[in-house]
């Protein structure tokens, strides 16, 4: 494929207004070729902000025979219907995080990715952040010896009472919200074998949905892994993973903004080293990953997506349910 990417946004939510579409619009590889909303205002509004065609309905967008690729920004419940209907008028996919709201929706998503040779990428950015890839590297080094223990939380204040994350019928809920990010990270340092030991999911007084939890997971040899996460809570962004002869503690580490100076931290024999890194906008490197598929035909590597999901259901079938705080 020569030229950018032509991509049809599906939705005008928050995250496609505040992040993604500044991003497709400063990437030179990328065009946005139109903007589709239920509601003919919003469509327009947002797609003379950004220079494009306004479409009114998500169906309307398909039908436009200039979008090479889709974007999905929509509720959760929402994203599988409208990501298999992208795949099969052939338009590759980037999709919100979570792909789907089922282990098996999603599965059967990224098989007819592959099956259509269509690029199908959920959006978890910060793994394209590049302090990830040196935490890796340290660990492969040897930095803190032999891993023993991998613990992450990410936390975040209320939203206000109507936010779609409070609506089960939209598919609401911590864990697919916040809880994905810890998740994964466990995921992109332990690797696939991964399996959940169990869980506690706790919903706030007056919520309909899990609004905190916390998780244990388990290699099959010597690591094990806790994850946190919760939206009604102080912020929280971090990680850390213990050897036998050392640690590496990382913080703001998965929605850091583009200029923030990114830090890892070294500790072993009672001292810390910071190791300081350029800043990286992993918005932009996201939006870069996806248009460098979409224009090589490289299908990227999904089998942490797939496992993600199957561990997201796992917690929830494992997990014990703690009463509404603030009852009795």
């Amino acid at each position: 494929m020569s030229g950018p990417v032509r991509v049809g946004v599906i939705g005008c939510a928050g995250i496609a207004v505040r992040r993604m579409l500044p991003a497709f619009a400063a990437s030179p590889d990328i065009e946005i070729a139109a903007v589709a909303s239920r509601d003919p205002a919003k469509a327009r509004q947002v797609a003379e902000r950004f220079g494009c065609r306004p479409v009114h309905g998500y169906g309307e967008l398909l039908e436009q025979d200039d979008i090479q690729a889709v974007y999905v920004p929509l509720p959760a419940v929402l994203h599988a219907r409208w990501t298999e209907a992208a795949l099969n008028t052939g338009r590759h996919v980037l999709a919100e995080k979570p792909l789907s709201t089922d282990r098996h929706s999603t599965g059967e998503l990224l098989e007819l990715a592959v099956s259509r040779r269509l690029v199908l990428m959920e959006n978890v950015m910060f793994v394209h952040h590049h302090r990830h890839g040196a935490v890796q590297r340290l660990v492969a080094d040897g930095a803190i010896g032999e891993p023993r223990t991998f613990h992450a939380a990410f936390t975040v204040p209320p939203f206000p009472d109507g936010d779609i994350r409070y609506d089960p019928d939209l598919g609401g809920g911590a864990l697919a919200d916040v809880g994905i990010y810890p998740l994964r990270a466990a995921l992109h340092f332990l690797g696939p074998e991964l399996d959940v030991i169990g869980a506690r999911l706790v919903q706030g007084a007056g919520r309909q949905v899990e609004t905190s939890g916390a998780a244990l997971l388990s290699t099959p040899g010597t690591v094990t892994a806790q994850i946190t996460f919760g939206m009604e809570h102080a912020y929280r962004s971090s990680y850390e993973l213990w050897g036998d002869e050392g640690g590496i503690t990382v913080d703001r580490a998965f929605t850091p903004p583009a200029d923030h100076v990114p830090v890892i931290n070294l500790h072993r024999g009672g001292t810390t080293e910071e190791i300081r890194l350029e800043p990286h906008d992993q918005v932009a490197a996201t939006v870069a990953a996806f248009a460098a598929a979409v224009r090589t035909g490289t299908l990227p590597d999904t089998g942490d997506t797939l496992r993600q999901a199957e561990l997201l259901d796992a917690i929830r079938r494992s997990a014990s349910y703690g009463k509404p705080i603030g009852t009795g």
